[in-house]
């Protein structure tokens, strides 16, 4: 099957070897892989932000740099939701735009659905010999519409063993800016769930959302604690 990738901004700025990790992953699975490098972010940070002007133009690129007839896989359920969800308020003024998302937006999907659910593919033959948890991400779990995904591909996974830590659903913190305006509450938010991280006794924590392990992330490595947080592609593409 042909495919087209959509590499959002927090893994091509901070975790580019999940992108590769999911082409790796989606040419396992039998796809034809078509990549545009003229790509550039969905528009969410803008959004959030409250500049809808700017996030109209960075919706009408997307619509443009993307073909509605091919399905378009992305390693993250926040974008993919986003982009499902919110174009149309972005672009009400704008027909023709409003137009395309319709026929694009029932071909975009994010990685771990397209993988079981369009695909049928549950086993990638990966080799992860760890212990670990799952992170839900609000925007994977609550918009888009994933839970049950990730865990059934995690339960191929050689090796692996899935822990399932309390308020594994609860929001991580991040959130974009609401980090750094409410940088207080979001340091709670990310502690209490590394602390129940930590409670299994697992050594990685996993999610679909580049953005929750950057803020996962950070809280670790400041605190130096024996634990870390990783994509689930890049689970997926270890021993491909």
């Amino acid at each position: 099957m042909d495919i087209q990738l959509f590499i959002p901004c927090y893994i091509d700025q901070l975790y580019p070897q999940t992108g590769f990790n999911t082409v790796k992953i989606l040419e396992k699975a039998g796809c034809t892989v078509h990549y545009n490098p003229k790509q550039t972010c969905c528009g969410q940070p803008a959004f959030n932000s409250g500049y809808w002007k700017e996030t109209a133009s960075l919706a009408e690129k997307f619509l443009t740099d993307f073909n509605p007839d091919m399905p378009i896989v992305s390693p993250s359920g926040s974008c993919s939701s986003f982009i499902i969800h919110h174009y149309q308020k972005v672009l009400a003024d704008r027909p023709d735009l409003l137009e395309r998302h319709a026929q694009m937006k029932n071909t975009i999907y994010e990685l771990t659905d397209f993988l079981v659910n369009v695909l049928k593919v549950d086993n990638l033959g990966a080799r992860f010999p760890h212990k670990v948890t799952f992170h839900d991400s609000c925007s994977a779990l609550r918009e888009y519409g994933i839970k049950d995904e990730p865990r059934i591909l995690l339960s191929h996974v050689e090796g692996l063993e899935l822990v399932e830590m309390e308020e594994s659903e609860t929001c991580c913190g991040f959130g974009g800016t609401f980090a750094v305006k409410n940088n207080a509450i979001s340091t709670a938010m990310v502690e209490k769930k590394v602390l129940n991280a930590l409670t299994t006794q697992v050594d990685y924590i996993i999610s679909t959302e580049a953005s929750c392990l950057l803020n996962i992330n950070s809280y670790c490595t400041k605190n130096k604690l024996p634990i870390k947080g990783i994509h689930i592609a890049d689970i997926l593409a270890s021993g491909l």
